[in-house]
């Protein structure tokens, strides 16, 4: 299994953990529980964790191309959603 994290500062971390999940919810098995989310997609899983600095992320994929395709489904509609924020490309980091 290859894993990699990032984490997206932000002070609105709860508000994008929501949003990611609702509007993943139309098209994979999500689950939501509090300041915590995963998302099931069929290249891998995104966990996802909100905090006051931020929105921390971990995606999970059997395999590196997997993990690349996780990596950027996440990012990209993180990346829309947060737009007025200005945020630049994720920096993930291979997980362990």
């Amino acid at each position: 299994m290859q894993e990699a994290t990032t984490h997206f500062a932000t002070e609105d971390g709860q508000k994008y953990l929501t949003q990611l999940c609702k509007h993943f919810a139309h098209k994979i098995d999500v689950e939501q529980a509090g300041d915590r989310a995963e998302l099931r997609f069929s290249c891998g899983t995104g966990y996802l964790k909100a905090a006051a600095d931020g929105l921390g992320i971990r995606a999970s994929s059997p395999d590196d191309a997997n993990l690349a395709d996780t990596k950027s489904v996440i990012e990209s509609h993180l990346l829309r959603f947060a737009f007025k924020e200005e945020p630049g490309p994720l920096a993930w980091q291979p997980a362990g």
